[in-house]
Protein backbone atom coordinates (compact mmCIF):
# COMPACT_ATOMS: atom_id res chain seq x y z
CA UNK A 1 0.00 0.00 0.00
CA UNK A 2 1.40 3.65 -0.85
CA UNK A 3 1.99 6.17 1.51
CA UNK A 4 -0.21 8.75 1.31
CA UNK A 5 2.69 11.75 1.53
CA UNK A 6 4.05 10.10 -1.72
CA UNK A 7 2.97 11.65 -4.92
CA UNK A 8 1.31 9.53 -7.41
CA UNK A 9 2.10 9.27 -11.00
CA UNK A 10 -1.25 9.05 -13.65
CA UNK A 11 -0.43 5.57 -14.18
CA UNK A 12 -0.30 5.02 -10.23
CA UNK A 13 3.24 4.54 -10.14
CA UNK A 14 5.17 6.63 -7.52
CA UNK A 15 6.81 9.25 -8.65
CA UNK A 16 10.85 9.77 -8.03
CA UNK A 17 12.65 12.97 -7.71
CA UNK A 18 11.75 15.22 -11.02
CA UNK A 19 14.62 14.35 -13.68
CA UNK A 20 17.05 17.21 -15.01
CA UNK A 21 15.41 18.78 -18.43
CA UNK A 22 17.39 21.57 -20.33
CA UNK A 23 17.18 24.86 -19.56
CA UNK A 24 16.43 27.58 -22.26
CA UNK A 25 19.64 30.00 -22.15
CA UNK A 26 18.89 33.60 -21.05
CA UNK A 27 21.55 34.65 -23.27
CA UNK A 28 19.62 33.65 -26.51
CA UNK A 29 16.46 34.58 -25.38
CA UNK A 30 17.58 38.26 -25.05
CA UNK A 31 19.84 38.47 -28.20
CA UNK A 32 16.34 37.37 -30.77
CA UNK A 33 14.53 40.01 -28.54
CA UNK A 34 17.21 42.59 -29.78
CA UNK A 35 17.34 41.32 -33.30
CA UNK A 36 13.31 41.93 -33.03
CA UNK A 37 13.63 45.32 -31.57
CA UNK A 38 16.31 46.22 -34.40
CA UNK A 39 14.60 44.73 -37.48
CA UNK A 40 11.63 46.94 -36.63
CA UNK A 41 13.55 49.66 -35.69
CA UNK A 42 14.73 49.26 -39.25
CA UNK A 43 11.59 48.87 -41.04
CA UNK A 44 10.27 52.27 -38.95
CA UNK A 45 13.05 54.03 -40.34
CA UNK A 46 12.72 52.84 -44.10
CA UNK A 47 8.96 53.76 -43.97
CA UNK A 48 9.89 57.29 -42.46
CA UNK A 49 12.42 57.60 -45.28
CA UNK A 50 9.91 56.88 -48.04
CA UNK A 51 7.26 59.32 -46.40
CA UNK A 52 9.71 62.07 -46.08
CA UNK A 53 10.64 61.51 -50.26
CA UNK A 54 7.13 60.96 -50.78
CA UNK A 55 6.38 64.86 -49.12
CA UNK A 56 8.98 66.33 -51.02
CA UNK A 57 8.37 65.00 -54.27
CA UNK A 58 5.21 66.12 -53.81
CA UNK A 59 6.25 69.61 -52.65
CA UNK A 60 8.21 69.80 -55.76
CA UNK A 61 5.54 68.68 -58.19
CA UNK A 62 3.01 71.71 -56.17
CA UNK A 63 6.08 74.08 -57.15
CA UNK A 64 6.41 73.43 -60.92
CA UNK A 65 2.37 73.20 -60.93
CA UNK A 66 2.44 76.72 -59.49
CA UNK A 67 5.25 77.95 -61.27
CA UNK A 68 3.67 76.62 -64.61
CA UNK A 69 0.06 78.34 -63.77
CA UNK A 70 1.63 81.27 -63.12
CA UNK A 71 4.12 81.74 -65.84
CA UNK A 72 1.74 80.15 -68.34
CA UNK A 73 -0.98 82.59 -67.45
CA UNK A 74 1.80 85.53 -68.20
CA UNK A 75 3.55 84.29 -71.01
CA UNK A 76 1.89 82.42 -73.03
CA UNK A 77 0.68 84.31 -76.41
CA UNK A 78 -2.94 85.37 -76.78
CA UNK A 79 -5.06 85.07 -79.42
CA UNK A 80 -5.84 88.66 -81.01
CA UNK A 81 -9.27 89.63 -79.13
CA UNK A 82 -12.53 90.89 -81.04
CA UNK A 83 -14.12 94.26 -79.89
CA UNK A 84 -14.99 94.23 -76.44
CA UNK A 85 -16.13 95.28 -72.75
CA UNK A 86 -13.19 94.82 -70.74
CA UNK A 87 -14.25 94.71 -67.32
CA UNK A 88 -12.51 95.27 -64.01
CA UNK A 89 -14.13 94.30 -60.39
CA UNK A 90 -13.55 96.14 -57.61
CA UNK A 91 -15.17 94.04 -54.50
CA UNK A 92 -14.48 93.73 -51.12
CA UNK A 93 -11.93 96.54 -48.82
CA UNK A 94 -10.04 98.40 -50.49
CA UNK A 95 -6.94 97.58 -48.83
CA UNK A 96 -3.43 96.53 -49.41
CA UNK A 97 -3.60 92.83 -48.33
CA UNK A 98 -7.15 92.45 -50.28
CA UNK A 99 -8.17 91.68 -53.43
CA UNK A 100 -9.02 95.01 -53.90
CA UNK A 101 -5.97 96.25 -53.42
CA UNK A 102 -4.44 99.04 -55.44
CA UNK A 103 -1.67 96.53 -56.57
CA UNK A 104 -4.02 93.92 -58.10
CA UNK A 105 -6.47 96.82 -59.39
CA UNK A 106 -3.62 98.77 -61.11
CA UNK A 107 -2.56 95.45 -63.06
CA UNK A 108 -5.82 94.50 -64.14
CA UNK A 109 -6.74 98.06 -65.54
CA UNK A 110 -3.62 97.90 -67.52
CA UNK A 111 -4.18 95.20 -69.14
CA UNK A 112 -7.50 96.18 -70.06
CA UNK A 113 -6.17 99.33 -71.48
CA UNK A 114 -3.48 97.85 -73.94
CA UNK A 115 -5.66 95.35 -75.49
CA UNK A 116 -6.57 96.59 -78.37
CA UNK A 117 -9.83 95.11 -78.43
CA UNK A 118 -11.51 96.33 -75.34
CA UNK A 119 -13.39 99.49 -76.76
CA UNK A 120 -13.65 100.88 -73.23
CA UNK A 121 -13.07 99.69 -69.24
CA UNK A 122 -15.63 99.16 -66.70
CA UNK A 123 -15.37 98.84 -62.80
CA UNK A 124 -18.08 96.60 -61.68
CA UNK A 125 -17.94 98.07 -57.86
CA UNK A 126 -19.67 96.45 -54.44
CA UNK A 127 -17.43 97.87 -52.01
CA UNK A 128 -17.72 99.49 -48.32
CA UNK A 129 -14.26 101.27 -49.03
CA UNK A 130 -11.22 101.33 -47.29
CA UNK A 131 -7.86 102.68 -47.45
CA UNK A 132 -7.80 106.30 -48.82
CA UNK A 133 -3.81 105.59 -50.07
CA UNK A 134 -4.77 102.42 -52.30
CA UNK A 135 -7.94 104.08 -53.01
CA UNK A 136 -5.75 107.24 -54.37
CA UNK A 137 -3.40 105.14 -56.34
CA UNK A 138 -6.07 103.50 -58.49
CA UNK A 139 -7.79 107.11 -59.19
CA UNK A 140 -4.75 107.72 -60.30
CA UNK A 141 -4.14 105.13 -62.60
CA UNK A 142 -7.08 105.62 -64.09
CA UNK A 143 -6.80 109.07 -65.04
CA UNK A 144 -3.37 108.29 -66.54
CA UNK A 145 -4.20 105.54 -68.61
CA UNK A 146 -7.35 107.21 -70.11
CA UNK A 147 -5.14 110.24 -70.99
CA UNK A 148 -2.36 107.44 -72.48
CA UNK A 149 -5.06 105.50 -73.89
CA UNK A 150 -8.41 107.45 -75.43
CA UNK A 151 -10.72 105.10 -73.39
CA UNK A 152 -13.57 105.83 -71.92
CA UNK A 153 -14.06 104.59 -68.42
CA UNK A 154 -17.60 103.68 -66.82
CA UNK A 155 -18.07 102.64 -63.17
CA UNK A 156 -21.22 100.37 -62.43
CA UNK A 157 -22.15 100.53 -58.99
CA UNK A 158 -24.20 96.86 -57.48
CA UNK A 159 -25.00 97.13 -54.08
CA UNK A 160 -22.36 99.50 -52.25
CA UNK A 161 -19.91 102.16 -53.53
CA UNK A 162 -19.11 104.02 -50.39
CA UNK A 163 -15.97 106.16 -49.05
CA UNK A 164 -12.70 104.45 -50.57
CA UNK A 165 -14.62 102.63 -53.21
CA UNK A 166 -16.24 106.19 -54.43
CA UNK A 167 -13.12 107.63 -54.30
CA UNK A 168 -12.34 105.31 -57.09
CA UNK A 169 -15.53 105.79 -59.21
CA UNK A 170 -15.04 109.31 -59.71
CA UNK A 171 -12.52 108.72 -61.47
CA UNK A 172 -14.91 107.00 -64.32
CA UNK A 173 -16.68 109.32 -67.29
CA UNK A 174 -19.93 108.55 -66.33
CA UNK A 175 -21.16 106.43 -62.99
CA UNK A 176 -24.01 104.04 -63.43
CA UNK A 177 -25.88 103.00 -60.34
CA UNK A 178 -29.13 100.35 -59.05
CA UNK A 179 -31.80 102.75 -57.71
CA UNK A 180 -31.45 101.07 -54.33
CA UNK A 181 -27.37 100.95 -54.54
CA UNK A 182 -25.45 102.57 -51.17
CA UNK A 183 -23.63 105.57 -52.41
CA UNK A 184 -21.33 108.28 -51.06
CA UNK A 185 -19.67 108.40 -47.56
CA UNK A 186 -17.62 110.92 -48.28
CA UNK A 187 -15.60 111.13 -45.48
CA UNK A 188 -12.22 109.90 -43.26
CA UNK A 189 -12.57 108.54 -40.13
CA UNK A 190 -9.73 107.31 -37.53
CA UNK A 191 -10.94 104.71 -34.87
CA UNK A 192 -9.63 102.73 -31.87
CA UNK A 193 -10.96 101.87 -28.35
CA UNK A 194 -9.61 103.44 -24.79
CA UNK A 195 -8.92 100.54 -21.95
CA UNK A 196 -7.89 102.97 -18.79
CA UNK A 197 -11.36 102.75 -17.17
CA UNK A 198 -11.37 98.84 -17.21
CA UNK A 199 -7.72 98.93 -16.34
CA UNK A 200 -8.50 100.85 -13.64
CA UNK A 201 -11.28 98.40 -12.48
CA UNK A 202 -8.78 95.62 -12.93
CA UNK A 203 -5.77 97.05 -10.69
CA UNK A 204 -3.52 97.10 -14.08
CA UNK A 205 -1.28 99.95 -14.53
CA UNK A 206 -0.10 100.86 -17.76
CA UNK A 207 3.96 101.46 -18.24
CA UNK A 208 4.70 103.15 -21.17
CA UNK A 209 8.23 104.31 -22.06
CA UNK A 210 8.96 106.85 -25.04
CA UNK A 211 11.44 108.74 -26.49
CA UNK A 212 9.52 111.68 -28.49
CA UNK A 213 6.87 113.24 -26.39
CA UNK A 214 4.49 112.32 -29.21
CA UNK A 215 5.58 108.10 -29.91
CA UNK A 216 2.73 107.00 -27.57
CA UNK A 217 0.22 108.96 -29.25
CA UNK A 218 -3.54 107.48 -29.55
CA UNK A 219 -2.16 104.46 -27.47
CA UNK A 220 -5.69 102.87 -26.00
CA UNK A 221 -4.17 102.27 -23.11
CA UNK A 222 -3.33 105.80 -21.87
CA UNK A 223 -5.13 108.42 -21.27
CA UNK A 224 -6.61 110.66 -23.97
CA UNK A 225 -4.45 113.96 -24.93
CA UNK A 226 -5.79 117.08 -26.53
CA UNK A 227 -2.94 118.05 -27.98
CA UNK A 228 -2.33 114.26 -29.59
CA UNK A 229 -6.73 114.20 -30.31
CA UNK A 230 -6.21 117.39 -31.91
CA UNK A 231 -3.50 116.70 -34.47
CA UNK A 232 -4.94 113.73 -35.36
CA UNK A 233 -7.98 115.49 -36.26
CA UNK A 234 -6.28 118.04 -38.38
CA UNK A 235 -4.57 115.15 -40.27
CA UNK A 236 -7.50 113.68 -41.30
CA UNK A 237 -9.33 116.44 -41.85
CA UNK A 238 -6.46 117.15 -44.61
CA UNK A 239 -7.15 113.73 -45.57
CA UNK A 240 -10.63 114.64 -46.03
CA UNK A 241 -10.39 117.53 -48.30
CA UNK A 242 -7.75 115.57 -50.35
CA UNK A 243 -11.01 113.31 -51.08
CA UNK A 244 -13.89 116.32 -51.44
CA UNK A 245 -10.92 117.64 -54.32
CA UNK A 246 -10.99 114.55 -56.35
CA UNK A 247 -14.81 114.37 -55.89
CA UNK A 248 -15.08 117.88 -57.38
CA UNK A 249 -12.61 117.33 -59.85
CA UNK A 250 -14.03 114.29 -61.24
CA UNK A 251 -17.69 115.27 -61.12
CA UNK A 252 -17.44 118.41 -62.28
CA UNK A 253 -20.90 120.82 -62.68
CA UNK A 254 -23.00 117.40 -62.41
CA UNK A 255 -22.33 117.50 -58.63
CA UNK A 256 -24.72 119.52 -56.86
CA UNK A 257 -23.30 120.68 -53.65
CA UNK A 258 -24.99 121.08 -50.43
CA UNK A 259 -23.77 120.64 -46.52
CA UNK A 260 -24.12 117.00 -46.51
CA UNK A 261 -22.95 116.29 -49.76
CA UNK A 262 -18.77 115.84 -47.84
CA UNK A 263 -20.31 115.07 -44.44
CA UNK A 264 -19.92 111.28 -44.47
CA UNK A 265 -23.68 110.35 -45.22
CA UNK A 266 -24.75 108.00 -48.01
CA UNK A 267 -28.03 107.93 -50.26
CA UNK A 268 -29.65 105.28 -52.68
CA UNK A 269 -28.72 105.00 -56.32
CA UNK A 270 -32.15 107.10 -57.59
CA UNK A 271 -30.92 110.07 -54.88
CA UNK A 272 -27.49 110.17 -56.07
CA UNK A 273 -28.57 110.33 -59.40
CA UNK A 274 -30.30 113.66 -58.26
CA UNK A 275 -27.64 115.28 -56.42
CA UNK A 276 -25.41 114.43 -59.13
CA UNK A 277 -23.09 111.53 -57.44
CA UNK A 278 -23.78 109.42 -60.14
CA UNK A 279 -25.08 109.61 -64.18
CA UNK A 280 -27.75 107.23 -64.62
CA UNK A 281 -29.31 104.06 -63.70
CA UNK A 282 -27.82 100.76 -64.93
CA UNK A 283 -25.99 97.49 -64.68
CA UNK A 284 -23.05 96.21 -66.81
CA UNK A 285 -25.25 94.35 -68.73
CA UNK A 286 -26.95 97.71 -69.92
CA UNK A 287 -23.26 99.74 -70.23
CA UNK A 288 -21.61 97.07 -72.67
CA UNK A 289 -24.85 96.85 -75.19
CA UNK A 290 -26.66 100.22 -75.06
CA UNK A 291 -23.32 102.76 -73.82
CA UNK A 292 -20.09 101.00 -75.23
CA UNK A 293 -21.35 99.09 -78.05
CA UNK A 294 -19.84 96.26 -77.33
CA UNK A 295 -21.75 93.74 -75.66
CA UNK A 296 -19.91 90.77 -75.46
CA UNK A 297 -17.62 91.28 -71.68
CA UNK A 298 -14.13 89.90 -70.79
CA UNK A 299 -12.86 90.28 -67.54
CA UNK A 300 -9.79 91.26 -66.39
CA UNK A 301 -9.95 90.65 -62.93
CA UNK A 302 -7.13 88.77 -61.26
CA UNK A 303 -8.49 84.97 -60.02
CA UNK A 304 -6.89 82.92 -58.33
CA UNK A 305 -6.32 80.04 -59.99
CA UNK A 306 -5.79 75.87 -58.75
CA UNK A 307 -2.76 75.68 -58.01
CA UNK A 308 -2.58 78.98 -55.88
CA UNK A 309 -5.55 77.32 -53.90
CA UNK A 310 -3.49 73.82 -53.12
CA UNK A 311 -0.74 76.27 -52.17
CA UNK A 312 -2.75 78.32 -50.14
CA UNK A 313 -4.40 75.26 -48.74
CA UNK A 314 -1.49 72.88 -48.22
CA UNK A 315 1.44 75.39 -47.73
CA UNK A 316 0.38 77.34 -45.34
CA UNK A 317 2.93 80.36 -45.35
CA UNK A 318 5.27 78.46 -47.30
CA UNK A 319 3.35 78.25 -50.27
CA UNK A 320 1.48 81.55 -49.78
CA UNK A 321 5.29 83.30 -50.22
CA UNK A 322 5.58 81.05 -53.27
CA UNK A 323 3.00 82.82 -55.32
CA UNK A 324 3.76 86.33 -53.87
CA UNK A 325 7.02 85.81 -54.91
CA UNK A 326 5.56 84.77 -58.31
CA UNK A 327 3.55 87.55 -59.04
CA UNK A 328 6.49 90.27 -57.88
CA UNK A 329 7.99 89.02 -61.06
CA UNK A 330 5.39 90.51 -62.80
CA UNK A 331 -5.71 101.98 -39.52
CA UNK A 332 -7.12 105.17 -41.70
CA UNK A 333 -10.80 104.64 -43.81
Amino acid sequence: MNDQNEPISSTGAVSGPPSSQPQPQPQVVLESGLERVAREMLLQQRSERRWRNFIRLAWFGLALAVAWAVFAQRFLPSAPSTPHTALVEVRGEIAADSEASAEALVASLRSAFEDQGAVAVVLRINSPGGSPVQSGIVNDEILRLKAKHKKKVYAVVEEMCASGAYYIAVAADEIFVDKASVVGSIGVLMDGFGFTGLMEKAGVERRLLTAGENKGMLDPFSPQNEKQNAYAKAMIDQIHQQFIKVVREGRGKRLKESPDTFSGLFWNGEEAVRLGLADRLGNLDFVAREVIKAEEIIDYTPRENVAERLAKRFGAAAGAGAVRAMRELSPIR
